[in-house]
């Protein structure tokens, strides 16, 4: 079951709204998902080529131009506070779910096209302006929302619909999303993916979909990536409200009420595999190309909740999570396993989202 509480904060002068909340994944379920249809290499993965300073900077999945989460941070440097962001983490019990790290795999990509209807949704009370995009989204035939069968959010889950269009350049992100008779939607956020973002992406002090501004589906690893053997970005990862500190870090543009300590990690955090981790003595192949991705091109603070990386359901994808990847095949990884990259200050959150 997934439950997201949205909130408003009051670190310093509140704009019109411009907050969102955190997602809260309970006990030992499962949880996220994409379906890759931006330009890539052709099996998925996003083409790399040479960087300053040795890192290779790649494009896609869906973005068509380089963004944060494609840069290779194998020589990345460590941030001076990484020790103590590590050691509070592990003070306060480590990953979500019994300190276990653990893969959900709930959440859906759905791709459009120029023949897909496009649907004006009612905003509730999980829109917040100007944070978030009031305009008509492609809703294809036969999809569904995360956690769901089809389009109802009959489950009281977060509901993400994510589409995905690349004849029209757009990613579509909406949180808590709900057809029936009619179309309810909470934020949603429209992403350009044929635009250079700069480092604050949509505008900073904003949400989007998720609690630290992020496009979610570029940041879930598929089945078919893994099958595949690789996997040429940053992943999504999420931790228990009471241990991400309040406000955020690049390249995040928001954050919310968490509860955790201030040297805990943040929304924006992007955490790295330690290079010497034995990698071959994870239980599948599946395990390992992941691990590999972490060591390569780490994972990013993103949201709240109990299990640490979210994958894509394999619903719309060639290759299937079964026999490929066990959602518990990465328990062995543990939070010393890690270290913090250096993106900079921490920056204090105020709601006042400016686009």
């Amino acid at each position: 079951m997934l439950q997201r509480m949205a909130v408003v904060l009051a670190f310093g002068a509140l704009g019109a709204a411009g907050c969102t909340s955190s997602e809260e994944h309970l006990a030992d379920g499962v949880d996220a998902g994409d379906n890759r249809s931006h330009p890539t290499d052709g099996g998925g993965h996003a083409g790399a080529d040479s960087g300053g300073s040795g890192a290779r900077t790649g494009v896609g999945p869906y973005f068509e131009q380089a963004m944060f989460f494609n840069t290779d941070v194998t020589s990345a440097a460590k941030s001076a506070k990484s020790d103590a962001m590590i050691a509070r983490l592990i003070a306060e019990g480590g990953w979500g779910n019994g300190n276990k790290m653990q893969i959900d795999t709930d959440i859906d990509v759905l791709t459009a096209d120029s023949a897909t209807p496009m649907r004006t949704f009612t905003p509730t009370e999980d829109f917040y302006s100007p944070d978030c995009d009031q305009v008509a989204m492609p809703v294809p035939v036969g999809g569904n929302v995360e956690g769901e069968d089809g389009y109802a959010c009959t489950n009281d889950g977060d509901c993400h619909l994510l589409v995905a269009d690349a004849s029209a350049h757009r990613l579509y992100e909406m949180w808590r999303a709900n057809i029936t008779s009619t179309f309810q939607g909470g934020c949603l956020a429209a992403w350009d993916t044929s635009k250079a973002y700069t480092g604050t992406l949509r505008g900073d002090q904003c949400t989007s979909a998720d609690a630290a501004g992020f496009p979610i589906a570029p940041l879930l690893f598929t089945a078919d990536e893994v099958a595949a053997g690789h996997i040429d970005h940053a992943i999504r990862f999420i931790l228990p409200n009471n241990r991400v500190a309040p406000g955020y870090t690049r390249p995040a543009t928001h954050g919310t009420n968490t509860s955790g300590a201030s040297d805990a990690p943040a929304y924006g955090s992007h955490l790295r595999l330690r290079a010497d981790y034995p990698v071959d003595a994870l239980p599948s192949a599946g395990a390992k190309a992941v691990a590999r991705a972490l060591q390569t091109y780490g994972m990013y603070q993103a949201d709240g909740g109990n299990i640490a990386l979210t994958a894509q359901s394999d619903r719309h994808t060639t290759a299937k999570w079964d026999g490929l990847l066990d959602v518990h095949d990465l328990a062995a990884l543990k939070v010393s396993d890690f270290e913090v990259i250096d993106h900079g200050a921490w920056i204090g959150t105020t709601g006042d989202c400016n686009r």
